[in-house]
């Protein structure tokens, strides 16, 4: 797959996927835990910050859907762009043993963390209440660390970009219906 290269910007240096994969490498290299991960995310807003990266992978002429812009073959992380044309609330989920950065390019995300209410004794029931709720604006970039329960509420023509610790279609991962606390394992990812 193309990655797209550095380029210049009057006098600045534009900060390209290229860029941002290598500055993934080695962040998480050097620390694989929450600080590594804390780095990802500012280069996540850093990239989102530039517009030619934004038209490039998420503008109105790309293939609508999930698609994968790279994925790591030593360190296993990935970085997907979630191209979306219909408004999607999805239900609290969480994506495993993984972690997971989202950050907007386009529109916003209404995002929700959860905690259990339960003791966790009942592996096919949960409560939930809600804990965190923010909005993510175009830039801007958010955390969820290993195990994390959230829901993310989008608008038509959202589009976002999502750095995960691994291939989510390759963990075991749960989605919690809130009215009926009943907990389904979560089907391969998908964007709408």
């Amino acid at each position: 797959m193309p990655v797209a290269s550095m380029r210049e910007k009057g006098n600045a240096m534009a900060y390209a996927l290229e860029q941002f994969i290598a500055d993934c490498r080695s962040s998480l290299s050097r620390d694989p835990g929450p600080d590594g991960r804390e780095e990802v995310r500012a280069n996540l807003e850093r990239l989102l910050s530039d517009s030619a990266f934004i038209s490039a992978y998420c503008g109105d002429d790309q293939p609508r859907g999930l698609k994968v812009l790279y994925e790591d073959k030593d360190l296993g992380f990935q970085v997907l762009a979630h191209i979306n044309d219909k408004a999607r609330v999805s239900p609290p989920h969480d994506h495993g043993h993984s972690w997971a950065i989202y950050g907007q390019a386009t529109k916003y995300t209404e995002m929700t963390e959860w905690e259990r209410e339960d003791d966790g004794s009942d592996p096919k029931h949960a409560k939930l209440k809600p804990v965190k709720k923010y909005r993510l604006t175009p830039g801007k970039a958010g955390i969820y660390q290993d195990g994390t329960i959230h829901s993310i509420d989008y608008p038509d023509y959202a589009r976002f970009v999502r750095v995960t610790g691994t291939n989510l279609d390759k963990i075991n991962r749960i989605r919690i219906d809130l009215k009926s606390g009943q907990v389904e394992q979560m089907t391969p990812q998908q964007a709408t």
